[in-house]
């Protein structure tokens, strides 16, 4: 997870849909499914406080008892501020913010120190010096190990280094999204910061069993994204198909396709995966017995050529700037 960071699983496991935002999800199933990643060798954990309102934190810390803390790197987001509906109302990473959300995710979590610890999006009236300055003073206390970022452009990740050393970006990467090979990809490189890379399925669009009428809950983010919806949905799920016929010839599943694809790109790139039921995780975990040529990965990337997806990958008024 960069230079300075730690080794982790080739494959991450994303807790976000085990919380509120993907729909109704089924707590037992997501602690046996986080315990079925550990004792399958997955040892990165991806979370938020604002996942659940800290129930996700909690799930972590269930699922977690009685194994072994050490063997297990937690990465944790923090700022992002939701009313008690669960509405969006801003972001929060004033110094002082930074260091309360971190007293409240140890607890919530079972721990003493969190091994990534980052802001989930730029705050706009805050300095990012400010927020990793606060960061930094965590990092030397021993609350926190490595600081990371997530969603932030070139700029603000050179600035943010300055003060102190990024271990890992986290940022949207797949099949659908590749923004960040232009500029931010070749600069994290440049300063020696890992990337993990989330919604490598396209948050279940790239999974090859999205349906464009699939109904979905009213506390299902997906219903308000544009990739979702209409005529981007069905031009979507075109490009889906095409890479269907593609995984078929190679023996694989359409979600192993994508996921082999963004494995491809670079030992310092980490897919962090979103399964939230077993048999989810198996045909996640199953990618890693897959062995691809050059050739293989073109035809991947030949389905669904770079810039092709329609729509946004966020809510209008909601989509990073990581320009």
């Amino acid at each position: 997870m960069g230079a300075d960071g730690p080794r982790v699983s080739a494959l991450g496991l994303g807790l976000m849909g085990m919380a509120d935002l993907y729909g109704t999800a089924d707590e037992a199933e997501s602690v046996l499914t986080v315990q079925a990643a550990v004792d399958a060798g997955v040892t990165l954990l991806d979370t938020a406080d604002f996942y659940s309102a800290g129930g996700n934190e909690m799930l972590v810390r269930d699922a977690l008892r009685g194994r072994h803390r050490e063997n297990v790197v937690l990465d944790v987001k923090f700022g992002n501020v939701r009313d008690v509906d669960g509405a969006w109302i801003g972001h929060d990473a004033r110094p002082a913010s930074v260091k309360n959300f971190l007293a409240y995710s140890l607890r919530r979590l079972g721990t003493d120190y969190i091994d990534v610890y980052r802001p989930s999006r730029l705050d706009p009236q805050v300095p990012i010096e400010d927020t990793v300055g606060a960061m930094a003073e965590m990092v030397k206390a021993g609350h926190v190990r490595h600081i990371g970022l997530s969603e932030v452009g070139p700029a603000v990740l050179r600035r943010a280094h300055a003060v102190h050393p990024i271990t890992n970006l986290q940022v949207e990467y797949s099949l659908f999204t590749r923004d960040i090979e232009a500029e931010l990809l070749p600069l994290a490189r440049e300063l020696g910061i890992g990337v993990t890379a989330y919604a490598v399925l396209g948050r279940g669009l790239l999974s090859g069993q999205w349906q464009a009428d699939r109904p979905l809950e009213a506390d299902d983010m997906r219903a308000r994204i544009p990739r979702f919806q209409g005529e981007n949905v069905r031009h979507n799920l075109e490009l889906v198909e095409a890479l269907r016929v593609v995984a078929e010839k190679l023996g694989v599943t359409v979600a192993q396709a994508a996921i082999a694809w963004v494995l491809s790109r670079g030992d310092d790139i980490v897919p962090v995966v979103g399964a939230r039921r077993r048999e989810l995780l198996t045909e996640a975990l199953g990618t890693l017995r897959t062995e691809l040529s050059a050739e293989d990965l073109a035809a991947i990337e030949g389905a669904v050529p770079a810039g092709s997806v329609r729509g946004e990958r966020y809510p209008a008024g909601r989509v990073p700037d990581i320009s």
